[in-house]
């Protein structure tokens, strides 16, 4: 066999062991739905602020005063703007959680969702 013959098998060997076919489902994995149809501050807001924000921001001594345990301490922040300047590290404000990343893109939707509603007591 001569050697150009060897090169063009082991090239043709190569080729069909490198081609394959990647289901999309295995290279990129469907995150979580996130579901923001009927926020609320009782099912959805209550819990990402309890996960998150209310073991540094309740009690007698809470973090620069702010409050985030109860839905009338929450309502005041949230509507003077320190809640969501916060959470989404906007400039000028204390990126919340402290020392951490954004909080999930789904929970920042629902707390832009419910403040962009009027922050409900629901």
């Amino acid at each position: 066999m001569k050697a150009g013959s060897f090169i063009t098998i082991i090239l043709f060997i190569v080729t069909l062991s490198s081609c394959y076919y990647d289901n999309e489902e295995d290279l990129y994995p469907q995150q979580a739905e996130c579901d923001t149809t009927n926020v609320n501050y009782n099912d959805q807001i209550a819990p990402i602020m309890q996960n998150n924000c209310n073991s540094c921001h309740s009690g007698v001594s809470p973090n620069a005063g702010v409050i985030t345990d109860n839905y009338e301490d929450l309502k005041a922040v949230a509507e003077n703007g320190q809640l969501w300047g916060a959470v989404n590290h906007e400039p000028g404000y204390t990126p919340m959680p402290r020392n951490q990343p954004k909080l999930p893109e789904c929970d920042l939707k629902k707390i832009r969702i419910w403040i962009d509603n009027g922050t409900p007591r629901n």
